[in-house]
């Protein structure tokens, strides 16, 4: 049989032997049919028999025009728990075990899933995680039924065809796929766990969202093996912007989840009159606009994750990145009608190949739209529609490495008011210091108003480089890891930019894509001492004084939020208390005796109250006025 090609451990060919059937997937289309309940199949429910509760339906598929069309009876799992991973083995992690969480070892439930999955007809295939060279060879074996599920990890990872696989071929890692297991022992919540063996990297997904597996689970498998051989695949978008000017400029956007990655990599939206909203008082109506008759060319390089391996780095000064996916997970919640970004709409709903769409509603046949949102609830939509699209089919795609001269960190801040204060004080964009840049990353605040995961009460993190949901090991090595590439990259800059509200100004994302056109624009050149000062809370660097992008002047108080009038100078204080407060509790978290020295001093730098001048000192790095 083909699969005995795979060079499996012995116990997970014991499974594949005993199983009814195995289909060994070899291209995407052979995936569109199996999820689609085979050839000439137009609609499918993916179902399982439960001991006591008799049949469970946990998603339904339908063969669309343009892909296939995947829902899930309960709005539970159509976003991501972030309290999902697990970690089955004794190695060092600071994440919950299986044994702290359900009070016995793995070793049972690892036999409890492989005799299930032994009697399940079941589909597998090849993969690479990551990318050659800088990744893992990698299989699948998941119920035949889940076909989707297959397919979205081949989506998103690539595909080895079985006549490609040689001897050459040794799997590091393996995800297995037994959703039962969630309603017969995890009371029905998502669960994935990890099991780091000797030369094997196991992911046991008892849940069928490919968000926290096919997606981050791998994730977690690149961040297993960087932080063994001491490297970092960052939570990033990255694209390289060309200016009218044939200027280039590329940047970097970290953040968690909701943060602003994949809107990197959009074209700003525009009103019907060409125009683009920059903000909306929330409190007074007022609507302000800005006319930037000519954007910027958009070259994207990652969507999402990004490897950051040696191999890659030139000695420049600059952090050099690549690709960790051959295809992007994108969420599509602020499309909400026709029109929205015609670029994408287009894409999407006339691709050249087949295209996964999850949360969107269609019938079998029809064509999925991602304006179409499935509701959670009677007229409430789902906050996380998505929809898997390969990365070769992108306009002006750079399949290269390429050398990061901005990078910058994502916030979804909530609105704030003298009244109402909060954290969202940030003001259009802060130019960060290295040191303050890296701070930023080991408290990486989840945000307002996430959509991509469960709802979560108040402000928290993400954790670590915002993907420590979906490491399997240690705090301080990551935070190690992160601090190695600001001290080791002097040359690139760094900033701060949020989205949703700066202050009492609804803005979305457009800071955002106000802030990609004038960098482009700007490039690598100096500031003028007057266009900025360190901001009124030192966490946030500098804030801009004066700012135009061509030739339109943008208002001090979406510079520097106090300067709003339904803020003020005392409503901005408590915001920025909050801030202290929020980074204070997650930077502790850090402080341990393997903390590098310098992390460590920037961190009694934060808790000395220090000023942006003292995180300047800590790192050195290019000239920022001039």
């Amino acid at each position: 049989m083909s699969w005995k090609k795979y060079h499996l451990p012995e116990d997970v060919t014991e499974v594949l032997a005993k199983s009814p059937s195995v289909t060994v997937v070899s291209t995407i289309s052979e995936l569109v049919n199996l999820a689609c309940g085979g050839l000439g199949c137009s609609h499918y429910e993916v179902t399982y028999d439960l001991p006591e509760e008799g049949q469970v339906v946990e998603a339904t598929v339908a063969r669309v025009r343009n892909g296939v069309s995947v829902n899930y009876p309960e709005p539970y799992m159509r976003r991501r728990d972030p309290d999902c991973l697990v970690i089955a083995d004794n190695l060092a992690t600071d994440k919950p075990t299986f044994r702290q969480r359900y009070g016995e070892e793995f070793d049972g439930m690892r036999t409890a899933t492989f005799e299930w999955l032994a009697e399940q007809p079941l589909a597998m295939f090849g993969y690479t995680a990551g990318q050659p060279g800088m990744g893992m060879d990698s299989v699948v074996i998941a119920p035949a039924n889940a076909g989707f599920f297959a397919l979205s990890l081949a989506l998103l990872q690539g595909i080895i065809p079985e006549s490609e696989i040689t001897g050459g071929f040794v799997p590091r890692s393996i995800i297995y796929v037994a959703p039962v297991f969630r309603h017969t022992h995890f009371a029905g919540k998502q669960v994935v766990v990890h099991n780091r063996l000797p030369n094997m990297h196991e992911v046991f997904s008892y849940n069928l969202y490919p968000g926290p597996s096919a997606k981050k689970g791998v994730y977690g498998m690149l961040l297993t093996q960087g932080e063994r051989e001491g490297w970092v695949t960052t939570h990033c978008s990255t694209v390289r912007v060309v200016t009218p000017y044939d200027n280039v400029t590329t940047m970097m956007h970290e953040a968690a989840s909701g943060g602003g990655k994949s809107e990197l990599l959009e074209p700003a939206h525009r009103e019907d009159d060409g125009r683009m909203l920059l903000g909306e008082n929330m409190l007074t109506g007022e609507r302000r606009h800005i006319e930037i008759p000519r954007t910027c060319t958009l070259e994207p390089v990652t969507d999402d994750m990004a490897l950051c391996h040696p191999s890659l780095q030139q000695g420049t000064g600059k952090l050099s990145v690549t690709d960790a996916e051959d295809a992007w997970f994108l969420r599509v919640n602020h499309i909400d009608h026709y029109g929205t970004d015609v670029h994408l709409e287009r894409l999407t709903a006339e691709p050249p190949e087949p295209l996964l769409f999850l949360n969107i509603y269609a019938v079998p046949g029809s064509r999925a739209l991602i304006w179409e949102h499935i509701e959670d609830s009677p007229g409430k939509p789902c906050p996380n529609p998505r929809v898997v699209i390969p990365r070769r089919l992108f306009p002006n795609i750079v399949n290269e490495p390429v050398e990061v001269d901005i990078r910058s960190f994502g916030v979804r801040t909530p609105p704030c008011t003298e009244d109402h204060p909060t954290y969202g004080i940030l003001g259009l964009f802060h130019i960060l210091p290295p040191a303050l840049a890296w701070l930023w990353r080991l408290a990486a605040p989840r945000g307002y108003g996430n959509p991509s995961i469960i709802d979560t009460e108040g402000m928290s993190s993400e954790g670590v480089g915002s993907y420590w949901p979906f490491a399997t090991g240690r705090r301080v090595d990551q935070a190690n890891l992160l601090l190695a590439q600001f001290r080791d990259n002097p040359n690139t800059r760094y900033v701060l930019c949020p989205n949703q509200y700066v202050g009492v100004w609804r803005t979305g994302f457009m800071p955002e894509w106000i802030m990609r056109e004038y960098l482009a624009r700007r490039g690598t050149a100096k500031f003028k001492p007057e266009q900025i000062r360190p901001a009124r809370c030192a966490l946030l660097g500098y804030a801009l004084h004066q700012f135009q992008v061509e030739g339109r002047f943008i208002s001090r108080w979406f510079l520097q939020v106090n300067t709003q009038p339904e803020v003020g100078n005392a409503g901005y204080d408590i915001g920025a208390q909050q801030l202290y407060d929020f980074f204070s509790e997650q930077l502790n978290l850090h402080l341990t005796e393997d903390l590098d020295p310098l992390g460590r001093a920037i961190i009694d730098c934060f808790m000395d109250r220090g000023s942006v001048a003292d995180y300047n000192g800590l790192i050195p790095q290019v000239d920022l006025t001039g």
